[in-house]
């Protein structure tokens, strides 16, 4: 796939439906998989990938730090969408590790602890996930206006792995997502936690550790 022109397909993707680019990511023939993290509105990728690629396997990799309201929509979305998904975990439990390090790092107070803190609770998860899907194209809720960072990616874009990033929804902002959410009558988390974050707008280090 390395031969792939990806400006020349950004370009011809955007004016794609998100349904039609995550059918152009399947019908590449390659080991493929989703994400997701049951965050809020996460309903929009898992409702796109099940209508459309049913059988794709969608990794969940659950930190442990999740609230209650995270873990009930997700048994919902769970029951109502029945993605193909397949759970990852931390090695060691939440309650553990919060011995150890005396609860949840901040990367201002402490670099070096909140790293090694998010490379086992997100990084060594999704790496177990990686090793044994051994995907060459990763589906991913990622949107450009989301982040900093995510600024400076497409619709299609490699990771440091070799692996294709696709995000269908690259291009949508809030009210397209709302607008999707409330037409399909979706549930979604009013509250989530993601403890490799200290506010929404920064990465986890899922999509820059590659």
């Amino acid at each position: 796939m390395k031969d792939l022109d990806l400006d020349a397909l950004n370009a011809e993707l955007r004016h794609k439906s998100a349904a039609d680019i995550i059918r152009w990511a399947v019908s590449l023939g390659e080991p493929i998989m989703g994400s997701t993290s049951f965050a809020p509105n996460a309903a929009v990728m898992l409702k796109l990938i099940t209508d459309t690629a049913p059988d794709m396997p969608v990794v969940w990799a659950d930190s442990g730090y999740n609230v209650p309201d995270t873990y009930r929509v997700a048994e919902q979305l769970i029951k109502l969408l029945k993605p193909n998904l397949k759970l990852y975990i931390p090695e060691i439990t939440a309650e553990h590790r919060n011995a150890i390090m005396g609860g949840i790092p901040h990367p201002d107070d402490n670099p070096d602890l909140h790293k090694e803190f998010t490379r086992q609770v997100k990084l060594e998860p999704f790496n177990r996930a990686f090793a044994d899907l051994a995907p060459k194209i990763w589906v991913t809720g990622i949107r450009k206006e989301e982040t900093a960072f995510r600024q400076n990616l497409d619709i299609l874009s490699w990771d440091g792995r070799g692996i294709l990033k696709v995000a269908p929804i690259f291009y949508w902002n809030e009210t397209d997502v709302s607008a999707f959410m409330a037409e399909h009558k979706l549930p979604s988390a009013k509250h989530y936690f993601d403890p490799t974050k200290v506010a929404e707008n920064r990465e986890c280090g899922l999509h820059t550790s590659a």
